[in-house]
């Protein structure tokens, strides 16, 4: 049960992620609630990327958790943002755009390793980086909806990719990294 939980608990972990942070640019929840959700991400992140390990050392897997050991010390960085002064906005930043950009690696790897619908990662890539493009802009006023537009980007390409992930894992070889014939 727990291998299933680690398997297809990003499906709905990625999007209420991307909804929290959406709802907190928005106003709806307030910055003391974003440092509980940074909080309680990492301790998800640190029990996954412990518990996963020795499911994941080669091939696309090991790409992944790479990417979630690294966003861990981005989500801590984050939460560490909420406590401090001045320097808080940086350190929210670097958590903000760690988790927009980090994704975009794994998917650009797993795209090239599968043989049918590398184009959802590839998406989800894009996504990723015309989100957080789109959001950059919005920060420098360029694009004032920049700011919710760039985290709908990131969140619906991040999820839709997670999902086909999720639900067509057993059709990538992750040693050799190949499709056999399945859904991914």
């Amino acid at each position: 049960m727990f291998r299933q939980a680690r398997e297809y608990g990003p499906v709905f972990l990625i999007p209420l992620a991307w909804g929290f942070v959406t709802a907190a640019h928005l106003g709806v929840v307030s910055s003391s609630t974003l440092f509980i959700a940074h909080v309680v991400m990492a301790a998800l992140l640190a029990v996954f990327a412990v518990t996963g390990r020795q499911d994941m050392r080669e091939g696309v897997l090991y790409t992944w958790w790479l990417v979630i050991a690294t966003g861990f010390v981005a989500t801590v960085t984050g939460a560490v943002g909420f406590r401090i002064g001045s320097s808080g906005p940086f350190f929210q930043g670097v958590a903000l755009f760690g988790w927009m950009l980090l994704p975009a690696i794994g998917f650009v790897d797993t795209g090239r390793r599968v043989s049918e619908r590398a184009w959802v990662y590839f998406g989800g890539a894009t996504a990723c980086v015309v989100g957080a493009a789109t959001y950059a802009l919005g920060l420098l006023g360029t694009l004032p909806v920049g700011l919710v537009v760039g985290l709908v980007l990131v969140g619906a390409g991040q999820t839709l990719a997670i999902i086909d992930a999720a639900f067509g894992y057993d059709a990538i070889d992750t040693d050799r990294g190949v499709s056999d014939g399945g859904s991914a």
